[in-house]
């Protein structure tokens, strides 16, 4: 017999799979990048048809570049990613790979230093907030890929991903939104029993699935025919029926198994017996690693101890790495070893490394290593992790992260010190590679070792370094944490006079928009101003920061104002444009929280002059005076001037992802929604939700823009979002809790039907109810609760929104969309008092038409005209007709199903409402007026007499005797008469 390793022999029962890898790879080739994962148990032949299709690749000029994640902590963040990457590198001249990487080369070589010696000169990345610089790595990575696949189409392949490391499936996600635009083949292994809801492969995979360029493969055992043809092949007889039916039954077509089996039988000489005729009977174990266990036991012992101890190292190891672990034996006899398990197809060696080797299977590796006991275990990861420290020497550091994990396993026989050391240095490495999850990993890790002992240096480096993790890895409503986390440090640094890591903390960038209530982050940067000097550019950066943080997290405007105008006198004095810039961004995103749009769009025009003038980094930092300005414009009206200010958030936020992409894909969105461009604020609510699927500001005006359409099933499925946007959130006067009631109410205005009454109530109550709510996220509540008023009829409550939105001014946001002069009319009407309510419906009427913001002037008409026909005094329906006429054309050019349903039927509650005579002037008779008011709208003879249901010959006539009763010489001039007589307000005449 023939015994060889099945990823060797022929490819038997995988055809169909190929063919659609195949067709994936075609695409790839023609410029169509696609993401394949394969999905199956332990041995069932994923890394096989990789394998395959690597093969197809090549042979089809695609350069193949592949990449494996390890078993086991220790390895360096993007491992998977850096041995992609490697590969090419190694083998790429270096001018092309300094032309295909571009500027990007020195973000990708804070992963990858190796590349400095291959390129020699670069220039060091930008400092960027986190978020931005994570962004700007994947960025040039994707860039990287993309320049190298012109050239070579590229195959990818990343296997064993359900051992990926977070910052590397992020990586992943990244990748896969670009992917269709480039040439490349994306083939992602991994074990989907090992899966459950909480694994992070599992998120990703729920984030992949969105691509257009996605498909997943899931592959099941060999049929009963395939493994027979598989023994054949691998075992080199024909094997019986019974053979077949015996591997079949035992192993389910799993191909590694069955490997397994058939060289087990063949080392016991059982199918040799049996293909020279003699009968026998097969006892085949039911567990592959009691098969592999075995298979073990025919080696040598010698070849089994040193299989053992590289197990632990782990499914990698170098020669020389073993050697210093193997006591007792000569290097001689550990090359006899190895070329044994060699010769068994245990082990093989691995290309990319000199005297490198690893398990021809993970399974092989771990069943050596459950075999071992746990105090023997932990021996070997002592006696691993000294004779690794020794090995690298003063290259110890750059190892940090694997001899962290090594000396925490031998924690029980070797302390904590060296785990502490290396968890502190593999963390600070992990936050440089901007692996954020993996640092806080490694930071927690030598906490936990340090628990029970008393504060000291360690402690406080561990705690600023988790910190700074949570910080970049915390979503926005847990932000907080990282404040917690820092504060023992800073009081320690404080303690000991080491001022300088103190102020490290305090100047540290935390994200204080999100922050609400009492956090500590007031109380930190007040205490660290007292460590400087208070008149030093350090005590105005310091100042700077408590201002904004008073506002965010107290809502002091007064006090958060006049800390940043004091520390704006100190950086005019010293010139500090960048930090005067800052100053301005921060005070202009204070006046807009206390809703002083004019204040705020001065400040914001002011801060982006200076960004123009300096690196806008820090500026921009927790957000951006181009949006301020934006949000400013909107309140006052002014959607033309607010338009630039989206395209340049977009534009700066292409290089900065993350947060910055979010809010520079809303702003946009907000724009398109508040002029009925609904498709296209839906393109970039899409794009929004792609990068944070939680963010609120997306999730309200999605679920708004759906209701507007009549598309309810879909508008309550983002308002569940938001409502567990909501959940996941720190309770206080935030956008998350604002946002609920706001949307509540405008589902039940829409829809007609009113849910969730008592969450839109709690969630109000959280806001209305802080001492530290601002003025704009108060707004968006009350807002709610007036619309919840309205359609329960509620004047109690409808009287108590009304005084408190009355008592200040208020402005439509691109949160709320809504025109607040529109409420305050309905609540108005609601209470009874519907002289004040045509007076608020008149403002916003004069409003919307200047803004040009259509939907809400469709809705404006529409209450308008239901309080009109309410009231029904003298002039009142004539009105009314005008507006709905409006209203319907607004809503059904815009599609707004919803609000042409009820002009619809307000028109039919019109028509069949008897109406006062009323009395017109000049002699004019109804029939005359319904023609003036069409002339009014704009309207064509034609156009009014398909309205009127009479001939154009007819409107003729009735046009000709407007003219004469009105001493009129045209039609622009009847319309002028109209709104001079109060027939039709003046700025609905629109007649040419």
């Amino acid at each position: 017999m023939t015994s060889r390793d099945s990823r060797t022999s022929d490819f038997i029962g995988r055809q169909k799979e190929l063919v659609h890898l195949t067709a994936a790879l075609d695409d790839a080739l023609a410029g169509r990048g696609r993401l394949v994962m394969l999905a199956g148990e332990p041995g069932i032949g994923k890394t096989r048809l990789a394998q395959e299709l690597a093969t197809l690749a090549s042979a089809k000029g695609a350069k193949v570049l592949w990449g494996w994640c390890y078993e086991r902590e220790g390895a360096p963040p993007y491992w998977p990613w850096l041995q992609a990457i490697r590969g090419y590198v190694d083998e790429t001249d270096p001018e092309r790979l300094r032309q295909e990487m571009g500027p990007g080369a020195s973000d990708i070589s804070e992963i990858l230093p190796e590349l400095l010696t291959k390129l020699v000169v670069l220039e060091p990345p930008p400092a960027l907030e986190p978020e931005q610089a994570r962004f700007r790595l994947f960025d040039s990575i994707a860039t990287f890929l993309k320049n190298a696949a012109q050239g070579n189409p590229l195959l990818l392949v990343l296997d064993d991903l359900h051992w990926a490391d977070k910052p590397s499936l992020l990586l992943l996600e990244f990748l896969a939104r670009q992917v269709g635009e480039f040439r490349i083949l994306v083939v992602g292994c991994y074990r989907d029993v090992e899966l459950s809801r909480q694994h992070p492969l599992s998120e990703t995979l729920g984030q992949l699935a969105r691509g257009a360029g996605f498909q997943r493969e899931l592959l099941r055992g060999l049929s009963h025919d395939d493994t027979g043809r598989f023994i054949e092949t691998a075992a080199g007889i024909k094997p019986p029926d019974e053979l077949v039916a015996a591997v079949y039954a035992h192993t389910e077509g799993n191909p590694f198994f069955m490997a397994e089996v058939i060289r087990l039988l063949s080392e016991q000489g059982d199918l040799a017996s049996e293909a020279a005729g003699q009968r026998w009977d097969i006892q085949i174990p039911a567990g592959v690693r009691e098969v592999i266990g075995n298979r073990l036991n025919l080696l040598s012992e010698q070849c089994n101890q040193a299989l053992t101890t590289a197990s632990i190292i782990g499914r990698e190891f170098e020669f020389k790495t073993l050697a210093a672990l193997s006591e007792g034996i000569t290097e001689s006899q550990l090359l006899e070893a190895i070329d044994e398990a060699l010769a068994t197809h245990l082990l093989e060696e691995t290309p990319h490394r000199t005297e490198g080797y690893q398990f021809s299977h993970a399974l092989i590796q771990q069943t050596l290593a459950e075999e071992l006991t746990t105090s023997r275990r932990v021996r070997l990861h002592g006696r691993i992790a000294e004779a690794l420290e020794t090995l690298y020497g003063n290259d110890a550091e750059s190892h940090a992260a694997e001899l962290a994990y090594h000396f925490a396993e031998a924690q029980s026989v070797l302390g904590t010190e060296k785990l502490v050391r290396y968890s502190l240095l593999a963390g600070e490495r992990a936050l440089v590679a901007f692996a954020w999850e993996e640092a806080s990993a490694l930071f927690r890790r030598g906490l936990e070792a340090k628990e029970g002992q008393s504060q000291d240096g360690e402690s406080a480096a561990l705690l600023f370094g988790l910190g700074r993790a949570q910080v970049a890895a915390l979503p926005r409503h847990r932000s907080y944490e990282a404040v917690n986390t820092m504060r023992p440090a800073f009081d320690y640094y404080v303690a000991t006079n080491d001022i300088p890591r103190a102020l490290a903390i305090a100047e540290y960038p935390f994200s204080t928009s999100t922050l609400r209530g009492s956090t500590g982050i007031t109380s930190l940067l007040s205490e660290a101003q007292t460590l400087v000097p208070p008149d030093s550019l350090q005590g105005a950066r310091l100042l700077a920061r408590y201002g904004d943080a008073l506002n965010s997290e107290r809502g002091d405007d007064e006090g958060a104002i006049k800390a940043l105008v004091q520390a704006q006198v100190i950086a005019q004095r010293e010139n500090d444009v960048e930090l005067e810039g800052y100053i301005l961004a921060r005070a202009a995103r204070i006046h807009w929280s206390q809703l002083h749009p004019q204040e705020a769009l001065e400040n914001s025009l002011s801060g982006i002059e200076l960004a123009g003038r300096v690196d806008d980094a820090r500026i921009d930092m927790g957000g951006s005076p181009h949006w301020e300005a934006l949000v400013a414009l909107v309140a006052l009206g002014n959607i033309g001037g607010a338009r630039p200010h989206a395209v340049a958030l977009l534009a700066r936020a292409k290089n900065r992802g993350g947060a910055a992409l979010v809010q520079a894909l809303h702003a946009n969105s907000v724009l398109a929604q508040l002029e009925g461009d609904w498709e296209t604020a839906r393109n970039f609510s899409e794009q929004g939700l792609t990068v944070d699927q939680t963010d609120a500001r997306l999730l309200d005006n999605r679920a708004m823009l759906e209701y507007q359409l009549g598309e309810f099933d879909q508008g309550d499925a983002y308002l569940e979002r938001l409502l567990e946007s909501m959940r996941l959130s720190q309770p206080g006067p935030i956008l998350e809790y604002s946002a609920v009631p706001l949307v509540i109410g405008v589902a039940a205005q829409m829809t007609g039907r009113i849910s969730r009454l008592d969450v839109a109530k709690a969630a109000a109550e959280t806001v209305l109810s802080s001492p530290f709510v601002v003025p704009l996220f108060a707004q968006f509540a009350r807002i709610g609760l007036a619309l919840l008023a309205v359609q329960q009829g509620d004047t109690g409550v409808a009287e108590e929104q009304y005084a408190a939105l009355k008592s200040r001014p208020s402005y439509i946001t691109p949160i709320d969309l809504i025109c607040p002069d529109r409420v305050l009319g309905i609540l108005a009407r609601t209470v009874g008092d519907m002289d004040q309510a045509a007076n608020h419906f008149e403002d916003a009427l004069a409003f919307c038409r200047k803004a040009g913001y259509r939907p809400e002037l469709a809705w404006t008409c529409y209450d308008y005209t239901d309080m009109l026909l309410e009231r029904n005094a003298e002039g009142d329906r004539t009105k009314a007709m005008a507006l709905l006429v409006e209203s319907l054309a607004i809503s059904t050019e815009l599609g707004m199903r919803p609000l042409m349903e009820r002009v619809n039927a307000l028109q039919e509650q019109a028509e069949a409402q008897p109406a006062r005579a009323p009395t017109y002037p000049d002699g004019i008779t109804a029939r005359e007026i319904e023609v003036l008011l069409l002339i009014c709208a704009g309207k064509t003879d034609r156009e009014i007499g398909e309205d009127l249901f009479i001939s154009v010959n007819t409107v003729g006539n009735h046009v000709r005797s407007i003219l004469n009763k009105t001493d009129s010489a045209n039609r622009a001039e009847a319309a002028t008469y109209a709104g001079r007589h109060g027939l039709v307000s003046a700025d609905d005449s629109t007649s040419d």
